[in-house]
């Protein structure tokens, strides 16, 4: 199976490697990939229920996890909106589905995306990152000829690192393609 690959690979090469480049004296200091947040804000879901059905299935399809509706806290007169009516879709990623899909998304989806030059390589402060995806249609599950709508989604990598630096080095590891390089 796949999954062993990505997890065998941060055992065997990124565990050494963080541990040398940030001089961690155990490797219970080495930041982990905790999980994975897959999430799609869906504005037009408003007028049209059946949008929410089918974003369910297409994150289903693509992460291989049930995803689950999001609903609002509040209600916003001026964009139609009541409160607990559904307006988007996520499902958090962990364990074996988080490699599986990590694996996915590097190795295939992203280099998919037209004029694909890398991605931004802003972090949180936090050591956590979110990508912004605009288009489903990068994920081979999607069947182009069944979407009726282009939705986008941000997938947000959790981590356990403290700083920016150090999420940025554990998810450059796991080999997120991104731009500007950062020297230490």
């Amino acid at each position: 199976m796949s999954t062993a690959n990505l997890k065998n690979e941060y055992r065997e090469r990124i565990v050494p490697s963080l541990k040398k480049e940030f001089n961690y004296t155990s490797v219970m200091q080495v930041p982990v990939l905790k999980k994975i947040v897959v999430n799609q804000g869906i504005g037009k879901a408003t007028q049209d229920k059946k949008m929410i059905d089918t974003a369910i299935a297409e994150l289903t399809l693509i992460t291989g996890q049930k995803a689950v509706a999001t609903v609002s806290k509040k209600d916003i007169s001026n964009f139609k909106l009541r409160r607990k009516m559904p307006i988007g879709v996520m499902v958090t990623l962990r364990q074996e589905k988080m490699y599986e899909f990590l694996e996915r998304l590097v190795r295939v989806a992203l280099p998919r995306i037209r004029d694909f030059k890398g991605i931004e390589s802003k972090l949180d402060g936090r050591g956590n990152y979110t990508l912004g995806i605009q288009e489903q249609i990068i994920f081979p599950e999607i069947n182009i000829d069944n979407i009726s709508k282009i939705l986008g989604m941000n997938i947000t990598f959790v981590t356990s690192a403290k700083t920016d630096e150090e999420g940025y080095a554990l998810l450059r590891e796991f080999g997120l393609p991104f731009k500007n390089i950062k020297k230490n």
